[in-house]
């Protein structure tokens, strides 16, 4: 199996620490152990990586979209530090009573996302810890994968959809991803 030309990862829950509330300003920010390795491992191996997030926070005004983009700022050059490399940020500003396209678990962020890098989404593995990640990537025809972090465990322990590849963390499923690509 050759590697895919992308990684889709959500982010709260699988890049930083879920929060019960929303992470409103940089301050907030805690990175799940290994993800920044992670990043690295998978910009090392010349993947793009995407994240795909929803934000409902800003449609409740919770936080601004100047605050979202300095935690995503923070989060990028992070990274960065450590070696790694988010390519694209892609964000859903609403609140699930708007019903837009781009909302988890309907599949407009995705399908965003790999448009503006020019991927197809058939195979592209979506890294989530919720069910409504895991429904996107279906629906769009990309690759479910759960991480048990965040809300991760309790999604498991509710049932999956068929296909869904389970791993502990974002940095067992980067061992997996590239193991795959050496046994080619």
């Amino acid at each position: 199996m050759s590697l895919p030309p992308c990684v889709l990862l959500d982010r709260d829950g699988v890049l930083n620490r879920d929060r019960p509330d929303y992470v409103e300003g940089p301050e907030q920010w805690v990175w799940q152990p290994g993800a920044r390795e992670a990043l690295a491992r998978l910009a090392q191996s010349g993947l793009t990586v995407l994240v795909l997030t929803n934000q409902a926070g800003i449609g409740h005004g919770r936080l601004g979209i100047e605050d979202l983009e300095a935690v995503h700022a923070r989060m990028r050059a992070e990274a960065d530090t450590a070696g790694g490399r988010i390519d694209g940020v892609f964000y859903c500003p609403h609140t699930e009573a708007e019903g837009c396209d781009c909302r988890k678990p309907r599949p407009g962020l995705l399908h965003q996302a790999v448009e503006r890098f020019g991927h197809p989404l058939v195979g592209i593995p979506f890294v989530g810890d919720a069910r409504r990640d895991l429904e996107a990537a279906v629906a769009a025809g990309a690759r479910p994968v759960l991480v048990r972090t965040g809300k991760g465990r309790a999604t498991e322990a509710d049932g999956v959809p068929p296909g869904t590849v389970v791993f502990d963390d974002l940095p067992a499923f980067v061992d997996a991803l590239l193991e795959e690509r050496m046994s080619c």
